[in-house]
């Protein structure tokens, strides 16, 4: 039998490694450049630039959309986001970071409307969590990526 473990009890554990191992926790800086990571997103969404959006997560990534498999690899992400419908509207925002060394968890809140040619717009709000990692040159990027709606499924 598989044991399952909760993610407040993963962070706990990946805290208190990270503490014995005399990794630092993460300083202002990093924090401000994951909030800043999270405004670049924000921004190439609003102007549905997927190559760049693409950009800001590894070469490794893992997206784990609601109601979908996982996306494995940026070229797998990349062909899914130019998939998505045309976005209108997109704001994201953070809620928490914590990390300790080369790692951040980010947890945050976003709201978009997507408007298909000939479809009626649709608006979405929901939640999303990252693990990030510092780049050899010093820049975060996106490892993983899950998000999720607050809404209901139409029609229930």
């Amino acid at each position: 039998m598989r044991s399952r473990i909760s993610f407040p009890v993963f962070f706990a554990l990946l805290t208190a490694v990270a503490c014995q191992g005399g990794v630092s926790p993460l300083s202002e800086e990093d924090v401000a450049a994951n909030r800043a990571l999270t405004q670049q997103f924000v921004q190439h969404a609003q102007q549905n630039d997927w190559a760049a959006l693409t950009e800001l997560y590894t070469e490794d990534c893992v997206v784990m959309p609601a109601n979908e498999p996982a996306i494995q690899g940026r070229a797998a992400y990349l062909a899914w986001a130019e998939a998505f419908p045309p976005i209108v509207q997109f704001s994201a925002s953070i809620e928490w970071v914590e990390g300790y060394g080369d790692m951040a968890v980010v947890r945050g809140i976003y709201s978009m409307t997507l408007q298909s040619e000939g479809a009626d717009a649709m608006t979405d709000r929901g939640k999303y969590i990252e693990v990030r990692r510092r780049q050899a040159d010093g820049s975060w990027q996106i490892a993983v990526d899950i998000f999720n709606s607050d809404l209901p499924l139409p029609g229930q």
